[in-house]
């Protein structure tokens, strides 16, 4: 009965154990409750080991069943590599590649690094895409993308691998007319509940309910990080930015840097990572092309 036990039961059994209920599991698999518990006391009954308590309102991992929990990681991960790598031979050079870029990524190593790809492939159509926080994963997920340069969106969906990329330096500005220019000292939190900040917003709901670096009720939501430039030398709020973007408007006078007591002694860098399916990774010229992004990234830029 051992040999008989499927990928397809694996697959259940890790999701039910994550997502904490046989419902979820089923919303996450697309198939009906039923068919979960089903295939779940299928696998208990061929291994003959009771993997949930269903005596409470939700089922529990009994002992035996998060023991073997990490195995079933460890299976499912090995034939999704196998998989993988069968599929990237199979398939030999992509017919193109698109690529979906966060906003917050800098351009000029972004620029650097398709000019080279350009000449290395020139039969291969590059599709880029800018994106921000969810809107950057979401194509990757749904296999619409193959790669996806994703920071600005820090927790990286299950279903995909990460690479580190660089991290890019950022800084928290204001236009220098704005009250919160003149603070010349580190800024409570309780002090910017007074006045507007700038955020990006997420077209998708992979970021429903959480925020990243917000600090205040009152917030206007931008769709793209050039209107949120824009907003900001024109004073309408406070914001945090790259520092390659805005590092003319701070040199000229235009923005001023604030200093938040929360980012002490600076505004923490976006950890920019290249992620791609797990069941679906780079092949050669994608494979090239991040070799690329990380040799064509810029050196360590200070905020201070």
């Amino acid at each position: 009965m051992l040999d008989g036990v499927s990928m397809d039961q694996l697959r259940t059994f890790i999701a039910a154990a994550d997502e904490g209920s046989f419902s979820a599991a089923g919303r996450r698999l697309r198939r009906a409750q039923s068919v979960v518990s089903q295939t779940l006391a299928n696998l208990e009954g061929q291994i003959d080991v009771q993997l949930f308590d269903r005596s409470g309102r939700y089922p529990k991992l009994t002992e035996e069943g998060t023991a073997l929990l990490a195995q079933a990681r460890s299976v499912v991960h090995g034939m999704d590599g196998f998989k993988a790598t069968a599929r990237t031979i199979s398939e030999g050079l992509e017919p193109e590649l698109s690529v979906v870029v966060d906003v917050m990524y800098p351009m000029d190593s972004l620029t650097v690094a398709v000019g080279l790809f350009r000449a290395a492939f020139p039969h291969t159509p590059l599709r880029l895409y800018v994106e921000a926080l969810g809107a950057v994963a979401q194509p990757v997920l749904q296999r619409g993308c193959r790669i996806g340069i994703m920071g600005s969106m820090p927790l990286v969906p299950e279903e995909l691998d990460a690479e580190k990329l660089l991290d890019v330096p950022m800084v928290t500005v204001t236009a220098s007319s704005h009250p919160l220019a003149a603070q010349k000292r580190v800024i409570a939190s309780r002090e910017l509940e007074q006045h507007v900040q700038l955020v990006l917003t997420d077209r998708t709901s992979l970021t429903s309910g959480k925020t990243f670096g917000v600090f205040t009720s009152s917030i206007w939501r931008l769709a793209d990080l050039g209107a949120k430039h824009a907003f900001l030398r024109a004073g309408f709020g406070w914001g945090h930015m790259p520092l390659a973007m805005v590092r003319s408007d701070i040199e000229s006078g235009l923005l001023t840097r604030l200093q938040l007591e929360a980012f002490q002694p600076t505004t923490p860098p976006i950890a920019m990572f290249a992620v791609y399916r797990k069941d679906l990774p780079p092949g050669p010229a994608g494979r090239w092309f991040l070799e690329h992004l990380k040799d064509t990234a810029p050196a360590g830029d200070s905020p201070k």
